[in-house]
């Protein structure tokens, strides 16, 4: 301040120059050398994971902690530092104690040497695609503070060695596919002050043990199958101010004891069911923010000291029983920016006076009355007043959106003089007309949390209630570049892909879909189209469709607030002939007489209702009175159900000319459906050793996990003793065929590395990715079917058994096909995952040579595929295996396939490597590991004896459809598989969606 500016730039210098001296002091202090095996396991992984440090930030001259990973300067959590390390150095040694790979989409499973850095305090691994299950060995770092895994495709139990964590503070297991209960050993964290466990797949009730954890701050737990009642010792988390339970399958009340927790900023349960709770455990708790507690079954009046909760932004009580008039006190809070109230039973008049914050507020489907409050014509101001009993006078239309007259209790207008028999509405578009010229009316009004209009026609009319809560940018509109389709959440793999929509649809009241999960229905396909058809009754004179958010669905994937219903277009009409003009009235007197509301038809039935939503809805079936069959009941996924009749008209009565061959269950027709769908009916067969018991276990299988790499289950019939399944028809058939047979196909090796990959992650998907694990069982070429693209999909769950993730394996009696069969399974029926990767692995050979795994008409050195395999590349010849019929092909890729074939089929379970892994190394993203010596199975076993596989009485079974037979078969090919893949996309380009 007081010397010359030259002067002061020479002190700032000279400062800074001794600054950066003793920082460099510092660092020379601090530094030490890594551990080599605290070098190897990093490197280890990061080479696993295909990542690696940024240049000159650490990692420097091959020393792990070096530069950026000492320097306190910059903090793991710095966006520009990752991936990341950071280390605690004393001089000479310097050990890893915090590891960031943070929304790099990384793909695969972790790698066990990462459970070897015993010095971690931090550990963040969120927002990749991470899958398989979570290692018990995780309890080896018991120095761990900050724990994230959230937003991963990790799958199994929660491991409960998480417990022995006792120090943790941060845990984030969130957006994952765990399966089973909430580990109790969690109860041994008290130190843990946030624990993240939303739309983590766990389910039972919330352990007894949890009651220790005193130091609970955050705890995010909606969108799992929590049951059971929410404890009343989670009213002793004195220090908790953060609670979210939307979204489970809680019962009874909420627990009076909440009342304990005056500290809580942000409160959010919803759709309890089976009881019914009252606001007096509200009455302390004045320091909310956020306050949502939708669909509880609350019941009595809204507080009367409501006045109190000034710090209260946002208040949604809708869907409860709440009764009794609005309190003056609620509209006049001063912080208070969103109210919904929606679908109660209050009365009385609206508050004579509302705060300038109060600008979004939702009193719809209640029985309030009497004339609007002057401040209605407030700007700035969202008021949705639908279905009530207002007195509307003249000077109130100036100022609200028209036809609220018309939208009031059982919307009085056009009662007795229909004038539209259908409508069709492009969601949050502009009017376009279908392929079929159904015009799509235009629905392009800005929607916001509390609106409603009316069409200039009259014809429908919108009423929207709700905020994406957390998102400050939210919009009630999104875009794809196609009609009808999934919009934001993205093709795996990579995280922004784990996102997941779900929501409930009512019509005129009835729930007609539950828990609809988009990404399920479009078989986890972006920008994928659906058509679902639905009927309904209409008595009065209108039609009612009501998209309901339960709490379901991940909350934040890409970007918080990214949930609840998504719909592109809707339209009906009806099944009778009508006698109205269905066009809009020329007069305005007309007019106003003749609005149909909600989305209304004229008195009748209305036998279509499609709704096109983000995802294509598959038709539905009128399911038969047949509830009653055992096989249905149960089963978490009802398939859609066929009258034996519509498949036996389908089939021609299953006429011999259709008959594309003869699997396991019996033969399989060719069929067409009413709605020109091709499919494949395979009728089990009554003498068929794999009887009802099997076919039921198929249904569940497929219809629980859906795969762009899986044959599609459209649907089953059980009829008396009458078993069918209807599966997409593949008009390229199986790929046994495609290699061994007399077919037209010619498959390229670019076609044939696509096989390999895509048969590979179908299959990792089955082990890792699906919410239910399975074990196919009976991996082999004529299994894997072929689309017109010659795109890969693997058939025959009927030998898929599903397992526990706790077993390590299953005892099973074996079913699969000699030739296939890994040694462990054949040999004693040890049964896991890794069953399967051997059968890849036989089929990954035969696609490269074009040939069937044992073929004895061959010379004696190869007839066993596997050992001639074995033998090119013990000298260096592995392309001598190569399809002769191939004219080009690329040797690299020959190679990596023929190297990870041979690595699938060790003699070890333990050498082979998970699916996942397989995908990563066929795509090249890592390098395939060295396989040295023959499995043993090779060097101890004969092969110059056809017996050694085969029993001497082994059938040999042709098909009719597959001319091709193989000795080494017990079964060769179920063509009837042959399901074709139809694409039903509806033409139009229509890009917009609500």
């Amino acid at each position: 301040m007081g010397g010359s500016p030259t002067s002061s730039s020479l002190l700032c210098a000279c400062l800074a120059y001794f600054s950066l001296l003793g920082l460099l002091q510092i660092a020379r202090a601090q530094s030490g050398t890594t551990p080599a095996s605290e070098v190897r396991a990093l490197n280890s992984v990061f080479s696993q994971w295909q990542k690696s440090a940024t240049l000159n930030q650490w990692n420097i001259s091959g020393e792990p902690c070096s530069g950026t990973a000492i320097d306190n300067s910059t903090s793991i959590d710095s966006p520009s530092y990752n991936p990341g390390i950071k280390c605690s150095c004393n001089g000479t040694v310097c050990h890893i104690t915090q590891l960031k790979v943070y929304a790099l989409n990384v793909v695969g499973g972790i790698p066990d040497e990462l459970w070897s850095l015993t010095y971690l305090t931090n550990l963040n691994l969120g927002q990749n695609y991470l899958t398989g299950p979570l290692s018990s060995s995780i309890a080896n770092l018991t120095q761990m503070q900050y724990l994230n895994l959230g937003i991963n495709a990790l799958s199994g139990e929660v491991p409960k060695e998480l417990g022995n964590l006792t120090i943790l503070i941060v845990l984030s297991f969130s957006s994952n596919n765990f399966s089973g209960s909430l580990p109790s050993e969690l109860g041994n964290l008290i130190s843990l002050q946030q624990l993240y466990f939303d739309s983590s797949g766990v389910s039972g009730p919330i352990p007894s043990t949890y009651a220790a954890l005193q130091n609970l701050q955050t705890v995010w737990g909606s969108d799992n199958e929590l049951n059971g009642s929410i404890p009343e010792f989670i009213g002793n988390w004195s220090q908790l101010q953060v609670l979210r339970l939307q979204g489970n399958s809680f019962e009874g009340q909420i627990p009076p004891a909440f009342s304990n927790l005056t500290l809580l900023t942000d409160l959010r349960i919803s759709d309890l069911s089976n009881g019914s709770t009252s606001l007096e455990f509200l009455k302390d708790l004045t320091s909310l923010t956020t306050l949502i507690l939708r669909n509880n079954n609350i019941s009595g009046s809204i507080p009367s000291n409501i006045g109190d909760y000034q710090k209260l932004s946002l208040l949604d009580l809708s869907f409860n029983n709440l009764n009794g008039q609005i309190p003056d006190s609620l509209f006049n809070l001063s912080s208070l920016s969103f109210l919904f109230l929606g679908n109660n039973n209050l009365s009385g008049p609206l508050p004579a006076q509302k705060s300038t914050s109060l600008l979004n507020i939702d009193v719809s489907y209640n029985e309030l009355s009497e004339s609007f409050p002057s401040w209605i014509d407030r700007q700035g101001l969202e008021l949705n007043l639908v279905a009530n009993n207002f007195t509307i006078e003249s000077a109130n239309n100036s100022v609200l959106p028209s036809g609220l007259s018309c939208l009031q209790r059982n919307f009085p207008c056009s009662r007795n003089s229909p004038v539209y028999s259908s409508f069709a509405i492009k969601c949050g578009g502009p009017q376009i007309t279908s392929s079929s010229q159904i015009v799509y009316e235009k629905d392009n009004e800005t929607l916001g949390p509390a609106t409603y209009y009316v069409t200039s026609t009259n014809r429908w009319a919108v009423s929207n209630a709700g905020l994406f809560v957390d998102n400050n940018n939210a919009s009630y509109v999104s875009f794809s570049s196609s009609q009808f389709t999934k919009i934001a959440i993205l093709n795996a793999p990579g995280w922004q892909s784990l996102g997941r929509r779900v929501f409930d649809i009512y019509i005129q009241g009835n729930r007609v879909l539950k828990d609809f999960d988009i990404k399920k229905e479009a078989d986890g396909v972006s920008f994928q189209a659906v058509l679902r058809n639905f009927t309904a009754q209409v008595s009065e004179n209108y039609l009612e469709i009501h998209l309901f958010w339960a709490g379901k669905g991940t909350c934040c994937i890409p970007a918080q607030g990214t949930y609840g219903p998504l719909i592109s277009a809707i339209s009906a009409v009806p099944d009778f002939i009508p006698t109205v003009s269905n066009n809009p009235p020329t007069s305005k007197k007309s007019n106003k007489t003749s609005l149909i509301v909600g989305i209304v038809v004229p008195v009748g039935v209305v036998s279509f209702l499609s709704v096109l939503g983000l995802y294509c809805f598959v038709q539905r079936r009128k399911r038969p009175e047949r509830d009653h069959d055992e096989e249905l009941l149960g089963m978490d996924a009802r398939p859609y159900t066929f009258s034996y009749a519509e498949l036996k008209a389908a089939t021609e009565d299953f006429n011999p000319a259709n008959k594309l061959g003869e699997g396991g269950f019996g033969p399989v027709f060719k069929g067409t459906l009413n709605d020109g769908r091709v499919v494949a009916v395979k009728q089990l067969s009554v003498a068929s050793h794999q009887g009802k018991s099997q076919f039921v276990a198929e249904i569940a299988t497929i219809s629980a996990v859906q795969h762009r790499n899986l044959v599609k289950l459209y649907g089953c019939c059980i009829e008396g003793d009458k078993r069918l399944l209807v599966y997409e028809y593949l008009e390229n058939k199986s790929l046994d065929q495609a290699l061994f047979g007399k077919t037209s196909l010619y498959l390229n090796w670019p076609i044939r590395f696509d096989i390999c990959l895509g048969v590979a992650r179908g299959l990792a998907y089955l082990h890792e990715e699906s919410r239910i694990r399975i074990v196919h069982r009976d991996v082999k070429a004529s299994n894997i079917l072929l689309d017109s693209d010659l795109n890969p999909k693997i058939s025959d769950f009927g030998l898929a058994k599903l397992y526990d993730d706790k077993k390590t394996h299953i005892s099973t009696r074996v079913a699969g096909t000699i030739g296939y069969l890994a040694p462990e399974y054949a040999m004693r029926g040890h049964l896991t995952e890794k069953a399967d990767v051997f059968g890849f692995g036989v089929v990954a050979l035969e696609i490269v040579s074009g040939r069937l795994n044992s073929d004895s008409s061959l010379e004696e050195e190869k007839i066993y595929l596997l050992e001639w395999a074995w033998r090119l590349h013990e000298n260096d010849s592995e392309v001598g295996l190569v399809d002769a019929n191939l004219l080009e092909f690329d040797e690299e890729e020959v190679k990596r396939v023929i190297g990870v074939a041979l690595l699938c089929t060790q003699t070890s379970p333990q050498l082979r490597p998970s699916m996942s892994r397989v995908v990563a190394m066929l795509s090249g993203d890592i390098e395939v590991s060295a396989v040295t010596t023959r499995p043993g199975y090779l060097t101890d076993w004969k092969f110059n004896d056809t017996t050694s596989f085969m029993t001497p009485d082994t059938p040999s079974v042709e098909s009719e459809y597959n001319q091709v037979s193989s000795s080494s078969a017990t079964r060769v090919g179920d063509p009837g598989h042959s399901p074709i893949a139809v694409d039903h996309q509806v033409q139009e380009i229509i890009g917009e969606g609500r």
